[in-house]
């Protein structure tokens, strides 16, 4: 191979990473946990629980309640005071900053709410112990901050983890990549230091280190991983390998064409992060319902402290019914309720082959009404292959084609290659063939097996003066009428098979307009082909609506024709001319083989170019944003029954709900939310 390379010594990052990516952002409103972690809460968390158990221990009222006395010595009476003191500093800080960061953008959420209540019942204590009548909120104080850092430690950690599912793929990548200095001389290095044009050696069961193309060598490749096909797929000479796939029984030698960042794993995680931290309108509805519910949690502290004051209540109990409120209210759940569910489908349509782009695509595909089929590459393979063949009585279809393919085997022509991919899809072995040569304006001849057989057009049989026996000839007339150029192969002067070249429908263009009319959805083509090669292809699928003849800058006008009909539109296509369209479209899907500017175009990529996956886009929105409702009304709607506890409504019955046991009830709600959420793993697209 006469590979010569030199490779760095050093590692190129000091980190070391095998794919050098960034972080998924955390998006739970403005700036909410900017600069914040799962270790930090945790952490913080475990802190404050210990420094809470003296406070509890020596608090006068947890005394008086349990009926115990707790160790007396000179000073111990400030004990509640100066371990609530350092909960208030050391766990309480991070909420004091987050208030200000909401304040200052002038939209006070979570943050804010728990800054006051904290605020509250420390400044309040602080007065008590200086001399005020009334009962310190020491207790309160303490347990209350512990149990809003154990809430956000599992928030956090809820969003880390569903944002982190993806990022388990960079583990996919090996270590080390074996280096082909020549065809015999292997070295092992680190898989960092590949570089572009590299040869490297992928032995049976490897994971694959680099994206790269097969030089030598055949196997299957397990790429479930990065597309969700499940089904290994035969890999040979001049074909693409993924890194981070499995190789399968077989030996390869590839040849790399993109490390790092320039992978398609890479390329991968950038879209699923731009999808996790893409705006999406249930956020924005979660963000408003914060803000208001915010101010109606300010508005009732206030209202429920002049309520109790006014009743004769003492100042600590009204004091203490505020502090529940203002907990109680915490839109603790809303900052998880939207963003889990986005961090849990983007990954979980990644991992089914559907990378979403924009969070408002995948929104807005609940409410699709018709979907719009490029014809070319999307409906169709976008290569010429055999969709129909009749030949003489003697000879069956796959020896017809193995014969064709044979004499095609040395040509490069479009036509040869469509002989030749339509036997290999077939499984047919195409024999070798001799004294190939190509007749100017009439098809190629070659010796197959000891015959002489030719392959060309009509021009073949004109330049033969034949006549052309009445199945053939009908045969030829039905493929014309069809849009299908008519290929015949001959003995000698004998035809003995036509074949149909064409386009070939995708199998799965079947299925996948099939699927959509069960959804209640209507499928459209749109093309630039002629009519008649449209209406065919459109009748074979079961498409009712053809846009043919368009013009690609034409296209864009007629998904804003279906608009006007108030119709809303998805668009699927794979080319450049698709890209106007796709833009236009209410939701626009590419297909991930097309080329770089229709991805770009779209708010979803099809990474297996497989139209039905369009159906699957459809199911992963509504249930999406099923679980955004849900969690929504678990995240508001227990404030209904919770603030008017909080407040004391049932005081009079005796049931007073203390500033910890309503942080609990917020807590929990935060809980079923996190669950509810991760529910949605459990869907099948």
């Amino acid at each position: 191979m006469n590979h010569e390379h030199h490779h760095p010594s050093s590692i190129d990052s000091p980190n070391n990473n095998k794919l050098s990516q960034s972080s998924p952002s955390h998006h739970t409103g403005p700036n909410q946990h900017t600069g914040h972690n799962v270790e930090m809460f945790r952490n913080k968390f475990w802190v404050c629980l210990i420094i809470s158990i003296p406070v509890l221990i020596w608090d006068p009222m947890i005394q008086q309640w349990f009926k115990y006395q707790s160790p007396s010595f000179p000073g111990s009476n400030f004990i509640p005071a100066i371990f609530g003191t350092i909960v208030f500093i050391y766990g309480g800080w991070v909420f004091l900053q987050g208030a200000y960061r909401e304040l200052a953008n002038k939209n006070p959420g979570m943050m804010t709410l728990i800054a006051l209540a904290i605020n509250v019942a420390f400044f309040y204590s602080i007065a008590v112990m200086l001399g005020l009548k009334g009962n310190a909120l020491w207790w309160e104080l303490a347990t209350l901050i512990s149990i809003m850092l154990l809430g956000h430690w599992i928030e956090m950690r809820s969003i880390s983890q569903a944002q982190g599912a993806l990022q388990e793929l960079t583990k996919l990548l090996p270590d080390t990549a074996i280096l082909l200095i020549d065809d015999e001389s292997t070295q092992e290095i680190p898989v960092n230091q590949l570089q572009e044009g590299d040869f490297i050696l992928i032995r049976p069961g490897a994971s694959i280190p680099a994206d790269g193309i097969v030089q030598r060598g055949k196997s299957s490749v397990n790429e479930a991983m990065i597309t969700g096909e499940s089904k290994p797929v035969e890999k040979k000479q001049g074909e693409k390998v993924i890194a981070g796939t499995v190789n399968g029984e077989g030996s390869l030698r590839v040849k790399v064409i993109g490390t790092g960042d320039k992978t398609a794993l890479a390329g991968i995680m950038r879209l699923v992060e731009l999808a996790q931290s893409s705006r999406s309108r249930a956020q924005a509805l979660a963000d408003r319902v914060a803000f208001y519910l915010t101010l109606v949690a300010i508005g009732s502290g206030l209202i429920t402290l002049a309520g109790w004051l006014l009743t004769g209540a003492t100042l600590d109990f009204a004091i203490t019914r505020v502090v529940t409120v203002l907990v109680i209210a915490c839109p603790h759940a809303l900052g998880l309720a939207i963003p889990l569910v986005i961090a849990i489908s983007t990954t979980l349509g990644a991992r089914n082959g559907l990378l979403i782009r924009d969070r408002r695509g995948l929104e807005e595909a609940r409410n699709l009404n018709i979907v719009v089929f490029d014809k070319t590459g999307t409906l169709t393979m976008g290569e010429h292959r055999v969709v129909q063949t009749v030949t003489d009585s003697n000879l069956n279809k796959k020896e017809a084609l193995r014969l064709a393919a044979a004499v095609e085997r040395d040509s490069e022509h479009p036509i040869a290659r469509a002989l030749q991919k339509s036997a290999e899809a077939a499984g047919i072995e195409i024999p070798p063939s001799q004294n190939f040569r190509a007749i100017p304006g009439q098809g190629v001849r070659a010796q197959v097996e000891g015959r002489e057989i030719q392959v060309g057009g009509p021009s073949l049989l004109k330049s033969k003066n034949l006549n052309i026996p009445k199945e053939f000839n009908d045969a030829a007339i039905h493929f014309g009428e069809s849009g299908h150029a008519a290929i015949y192969l001959m003995e000698g002067e004998k035809i003995l098979a036509v074949f149909a070249i064409a386009d070939a429908i995708r199998p799965e263009s079947y299925e996948a307009i099939q699927s959509l009319n069960q959804l209640g959805i209507q499928s459209a083509m749109l093309t630039g082909d002629s009519k008649a090669v449209a209406v065919i292809v459109a009748k074979e699928l079961g498409i009712n609506l053809v846009f043919a003849q368009v013009l690609p800058e034409d296209k864009a006008k007629k998904i804003q024709d279906l608009q006007k009909q108030g119709k809303r539109v998805a668009m699927v296509g794979d080319g450049v001319n698709d890209a106007p369209a796709l833009t236009t479209a209410d939701v626009s899907i590419a297909i991930g083989a097309g080329t770089d500017v229709a991805v770009e175009a779209g708010d979803v990529v099809l990474v297996r170019s497989d139209p039905r996956d369009i159906s699957r886009i459809i199911k992963l929105s509504k249930a999406t944003y099923r679980k955004m409702i849900q969690n929504l009304w678990w995240a508001a709607g227990y404030n209904i029954i919770a603030l008017p506890l909080a407040a004391g409504a049932l005081a009079w019955a005796g049931i007073i709900l203390a500033p910890a046991v309503g942080a609990v009830l917020m807590s929990l709600s935060t809980v079923i939310v996190s669950i509810n959420a991760q529910l949605l793993k459990r869907i099948k697209l």
